[in-house]
């Protein structure tokens, strides 16, 4: 598999190899699943709680006496049973978080990159050069434009320029991400991969194992 690499005026410069085993073949879809669902995952803050018998305020005074009232014996007017009482086995706070195996992460982003260079969704550029000396909005706008990926897209660079990440920072929907952190969500998400040619070369390397 052959895939065309361009520069940032969205010229020809070349031409990149692409491993079979990595960047084709068969795409299966229940890795990219199991990988985005983790991810959504980690991402949950699981902030929420109930207030048990414990936390909620009021006396813990016996309203009467056991026996004798012809009433229900209680012992506080924070029991669950009462109105404004506590929780039982309410939710308390938690992370969602869990692990997968590392063969099913690699075999999630190599299907997503396949499904992705199925779809033409995949631009390799040359580099990234940002030209002028401090970071700029509307220059990291103009590649993306320039590349026809302004609709939203992920950069993805083995070690990415500070003044690139500042450039794309406040474009919606545009990402920079290095390439040993590289998720199947984000190649997903992404209106458009757009990735150097080093950052794929070492995603061959990483995604043979």
């Amino acid at each position: 598999m052959t895939i065309d690499v361009v520069n940032g005026l969205n010229e020809k410069v070349g031409a990149l190899d692409l491993s079979d085993e990595v960047f084709g073949g068969q795409v299966h879809g229940a890795l990219i699943w199991e990988s985005v669902v983790r991810e959504e995952a980690g991402r949950r803050r699981g902030t929420h709680a109930t207030r048990t018998r414990g936390r909620v305020s009021g006396t813990g005074r016996k309203p009467w006496r056991q026996k004798g009232t012809g009433r229900a014996r209680v012992g506080e007017a924070r029991n669950p049973l009462w109105r404004g009482g506590g929780t039982v086995f309410g939710p308390e706070p938690r992370s969602y978080a869990y692990r997968l195996p590392k063969k099913v992460v690699r075999g999630a982003l190599r299907a997503a990159l396949r499904q992705r260079l199925g779809d033409g969704g995949v631009i390799v550029i040359d580099e990234f050069a940002i030209e002028s000396e401090a970071p700029r909005t509307r220059e990291a706008a103009a590649l993306l434009q320039r590349l026809g990926a302004d609709a939203g897209a992920v950069l993805v660079d083995v070690h990415p320029d500070d003044r690139l990440e500042q450039s794309a920072r406040n474009l919606p929907g545009v990402r920079v991400v290095a390439s040993n952190r590289l998720t199947a969500r984000d190649v997903m998400v992404a209106g458009h991969v757009i990735a150097s040619r080093a950052a794929v070369e070492h995603l061959a390397r990483v995604l043979e194992r």
